[in-house]
């Protein structure tokens, strides 16, 4: 018989604009401390004991995972200079192997760098990035093995297959070449992991600080246009970015600011020949600062000489039922991704044939993703394309000839699409407005009765969860559930607007919304409140915190993976990574109007004496972006509040990071096991699985 954890209790209090928290459990932020390793390692026993009649299912389970895909499998080759570039695994081999081919795609093959030689001496293995120098001799990759997102660099001589005593450790993984194949780029950490600063180091080892932000709210990148004769340095915040720029072929010299920093003013930039393409939300023309009304974006222009503000010029307006995504420049045509109405589309600037016009879609509802597009000079784009019931797949579109030619689709085993159906439907929310929610299943279930239904969602950061593809997925698809993503404000799905209503003062839209469309799938007979499950992780489980202590009736279980739950606690806490950019996401609880009202949804903080519903809670103990505390904590506290029986487990990845275990096959582990557990809390498992 397994016994219940219970943490022990050790009084600490807070004390911030006149309210007084009781913390009981503050302590077990004491990483160090063998009586919160021992905690964990208690919930993790009690988990593992009360599941353990699931270890059979979830391995028959991973398995079913599994026989979907394709293990020996290639990606689509691109060109870069004389070579041919791809990756490809194989069986039983949980990471990438990087590839090349001299001259044709039918040349002898060159493993460039193989991931499963690098991992096997490590419990957790990261590939932060990867680079091929200019004139192809040298390799540049970095990699981290704690899961606490600090990368080592290292350089490879392709030639020599031999590694340069160059190592560059606690970096932030992301690395670029020069143009003038001697330096490479990279960005360091500070104590809280923001990334802070910008270096340029030669292969033989000197080093040069080319910038440093030291605004806590700012963290800096850079990356070479496609025409390569730029190297663009940004430093972002929530709300406002700011870039500079210097020669591709000599990183060394000035680094020129493109236009100053404006609070509230955002943009991005790209090189085009002739001059530079700026997407940014400034409207405001005549007075030359920012204003909030172009908040979907907006394309200028400028000249290579001049830059700033002033001198900008209009190329494409604002419209406020379009957001433009993202925008790419090539020699002879330009790339815009925007979205209506929730769905993205590709807009095609051709300068040679002075054309303007979209690519059309195979279907209604689908997803887009970049391609591999190295070469400026091309008149073929590469793109990704999927959808709820398409596999992830590659196509080129020729704007010479219009046509959009399938380079390769995903593999899935077993898979047929006839079989699905996939559709948006638009759900009232509290205050009127309409919330999209993407739909999946089985086309021969019976919609006359609810079904068993799993809602998963994230809400945060203007990220937009698009329908994508999941053969892992079919695994609850093919058992007759109903799989739905919504998509509430805090995220993008219908625009800038559609973020900024969910998050600061507005935060609590989020968790409104996702209960409007759990409220709507329960009325119109989709489901059951003794069906539905729901889910969500990083800042989707802060979500499910909220939601659950809201209307907990409404769900019959609920599983929140690395959730960010001590909402208040962690966001007045600056020692913690990536606290003070976080507050342009939530707010700055130490101003007293931000306090109440993050104090008013935190799910720590809100833990009432009632029913839950069953709960799977997941954290990983080298986590930087949501600690471990956060969901032990938050567990802690279920424990001594809530009433009823219902299950309540803390699996806690104890050498692991934010992003779960990893290669392909760990992956698909923590898949499998929180497909287990939903599966079992419906009652589906039965001798035949």
């Amino acid at each position: 018989m397994s016994i219940l954890p219970k943490a022990k209790q050790i009084p600490y209090q807070h004390c911030e604009h006149g309210v007084v928290r009781e913390d009981p459990f503050y302590w077990l932020k004491e990483r160090e401390n063998p009586e919160v390793l021992s905690y964990l390692e208690e919930e993790n026993q009690y988990t593992k004991e009360r599941l353990s009649h699931l270890e059979d299912f979830r391995s028959a389970l991973f398995d079913e995972m599994l026989s979907k895909i394709q293990e020996n499998d290639t990606s689509v080759p691109y060109k870069m200079g004389d070579y041919w570039y791809y990756s490809r695994t194989e069986e039983k081999k949980a990471y990438a192997m990087y590839c090349r081919k001299f001259g044709t795609i039918d040349a002898p093959e060159e493993v460039i760098l193989d991931v499963n030689e690098l991992a096997k001496e490590h419990s957790y293995f990261d590939l932060g990035g990867l680079a091929v120098s200019p004139d192809q001799q040298t390799l540049l990759y970095s990699v981290d093995t704690k899961g606490r997102e600090l990368y080592t660099i290292y350089l490879l001589d392709l030639q020599k297959k031999s590694l340069s005593s160059v190592c560059i450790e606690e970096t932030t993984g992301s690395i670029g070449w020069s143009e003038d194949n001697n330096i490479f780029l990279f960005s360091r950490a500070d104590s809280a992991l923001r990334p802070y600063q910008v270096w340029a180091k030669t292969v033989d080892g000197e080093e040069s600080l080319l910038y440093q932000e030291d605004d806590e709210k700012f963290r800096v990148g850079f990356y070479k246009s496609t025409s390569k004769e730029y190297i663009f340095l940004y430093s972002v915040s929530s709300l406002t970015n700011e870039y500079h720029f210097l020669s591709s072929k000599d990183p060394l010299d000035s680094l020129t600011i493109f236009s100053s920093r404006h609070l509230g003013l955002r943009y991005w930039v790209s090189h085009a020949g002739d001059r530079f393409l700026i997407r940014n939300n400034d409207c405001d023309d005549e007075r030359g600062v920012h204003t909030d009304g172009a908040l979907n974006c907006q394309v200028h222009e400028c000249s290579l000489e001049h830059t700033q503000r002033e001198h900008w010029s209009m190329f494409i307006p604002h419209r406020d039922d379009v957001q433009i995504t993202s925008l790419e420049a090539f020699s002879s045509f330009l790339v815009l991704c925007e979205r209506k109405q929730g769905q993205e589309r590709y807009r095609i600037i051709d300068t040679i044939h002075q054309t303007d016009e979209y690519i059309d879609m195979p279907e209604s509802v689908y997803m887009l993703g970049g391609g591999s597009n190295p070469n400026f000079d091309t008149r073929v784009y590469r793109f990704g394309y999927g959808s709820l019931v398409s596999p992830s797949s590659t196509f080129d579109f020729d704007l010479d000839s219009k046509e959009m030619e399938l380079q390769k689709q995903t593999p899935v085993r077993g898979y047929e699409k006839e079989q699905y159906t996939c559709f948006r439907i638009m759900i009232p929310g509290h205050d009127g407005e309409l919330i999209p929610a993407s739909v999946v299943h089985r086309k021969d279930i019976d919609r006359s009765i609810p079904q068993p239904l799993y809602l998963y969602a994230y809400g945060s950061y203007g990220s937009t969860m698009d329908p994508y593809f999941s053969s892992s997925r079919l695994s609850f698809l093919d058992r007759g559930v109903i799989y739905v993503i919504a998509h509430p404000r805090g995220g993008s799905m219908l625009g800038r607007k559609w973020y900024e209503d969910g998050k600061f003062l507005k935060k609590k839209n989020t968790f409104f919304d996702f209960i409007s469309v759990a409220e709507f799938l329960i009325e119109n007979d989709y489901t059951s409140s003794d069906k539905l499950i729901i889910s969500g992780g990083s800042a989707g489980g802060l979500l499910i915190g909220a939601v659950i202590n809201m209307k907990p009736e409404l769900f019959h279980a609920a599983i929140a993976d690395v959730p960010f739950v001590d909402v208040v606690t962690t966001m007045l806490d600056e020692t913690i990574p990536l606290t003070t950019g976080e507050w342009e996401e939530w707010g700055n609880p130490k101003e007293e109007n931000y306090f109440h009202y993050m104090l008013s949804y935190s799910p720590y903080d809100n833990v009432q004496p009632q029913e839950y519903p069953n709960l799977l809670v997941t954290a990983g103990l080298h986590d930087p972006r949501v600690q471990y505390w956060e969901p032990a904590k938050w567990v802690a506290q279920l424990r001594e509040i809530k009433t009823g029986t219902q299950d309540l487990y803390l699996k806690t990845e104890m050498s692991a990071g934010h992003m779960g275990q990893t290669g392909r096959y760990g992956y698909l582990e923590d898949m499998a096991y929180n497909y287990a557990f939903a599966i079992d809390q419906w009652g589906m498992i039965t001798g035949k699985d």
